[in-house]
């Protein structure tokens, strides 16, 4: 089965070291079942690498199953990453298994009429923060002992330049997925203290513009004009493949440049 697996990466391009380095590394990406995690899954995946990829509801994830019926290397689990007990019986599930890149991805734009000034909603905050800030962060705490158990000790968190403090960036109507972001740059800051002397690189990645679903609901049709998501995900996984610990708890762009707080 070695030998086999060895053929098909070599195969698809890859050499002989490239296969083997691919075949022992594990990624582990939240929120896989559309978008840029599926981009990063569709990659990894044909990179050779072994993929977990969650979502909140597999049986709907259409693209995602038709992608691991493709990849003998990726398998798709459920996962809620603001459910707490889902959470635990994913890392009970992979108890030993080392992860060399921990890829949080999923999250929410929310709702836009109530996150606006003059209309907002609890419970539309609640939701925001729950899996923009607290999802990354539980999944994080849950397999930071796998991250440290594998080769690449990586905890990589997807946020955005709309999180900035120090510039104002995007549309002033986004008040919720904006402190959200500025609040997962912060809570992965403090992680990164943490877990810098196991040598666990906690990074900040900024997708830019990608035309994914998510784009769409926030500007429509002018998505169209966005980065194609196989370009930039393309692009975050060289700068992902070149971090190091020099660059723990620094928010980058898709292109590697450091962005603002």
């Amino acid at each position: 089965m070695h030998r086999l697996m060895l053929a098909i990466f070599t195969a698809l391009g890859l050499t002989i070291a490239q296969a083997q380095a691919a075949q022992a590394a594990t990624v582990l990406i939240n929120g896989a079942n559309r978008g840029i995690g599926l981009e990063f899954a569709k990659q990894y995946a044909g990179a050779g690498w072994t993929v977990i990829a969650t979502a909140r509801n597999p049986d709907q994830a259409k693209d995602l199953n038709a992608l691991a019926a493709k990849h003998p290397n990726l398998s798709v689990r459920k996962l809620d990453i603001v459910d707490a007990g889902q959470v635990a019986a994913l890392a009970r599930d992979l108890k030993g298994q080392p992860i060399d890149v921990l890829l949080n991805n999923a999250g929410v734009l929310g709702d836009l009429k109530t996150q606006a000034l003059g209309a907002f909603d609890y419970a539309n905050f609640q939701q925001v923060m729950g899996a923009n800030v607290f999802g990354a962060l539980a999944v994080s705490e849950a397999l930071r002992d796998n991250v440290a158990a594998s080769a690449q000790k990586k905890i990589v968190t997807i946020t955005s330049g709309i999180g900035a403090i120090t510039r104002r960036v995007g549309p002033t109507s986004l008040y919720f997925y904006g402190i959200s972001k500025a609040a997962v740059n912060k809570g992965m800051q403090n992680m990164a203290a943490d877990l810098n002397p196991r040598g666990i690189i906690v990074a900040l990645m900024s997708p830019g513009t990608v035309e994914t679903d998510m784009r769409h609901q926030l500007v429509g049709d002018l998505a169209a004009k966005d980065e194609r998501p196989e370009i930039a995900i393309a692009s975050m996984r060289k700068v992902i493949e070149g971090m190091t610990l020099a660059n723990t708890a620094k928010p980058l762009s898709y292109d590697g440049k450091e962005q603002p707080w």
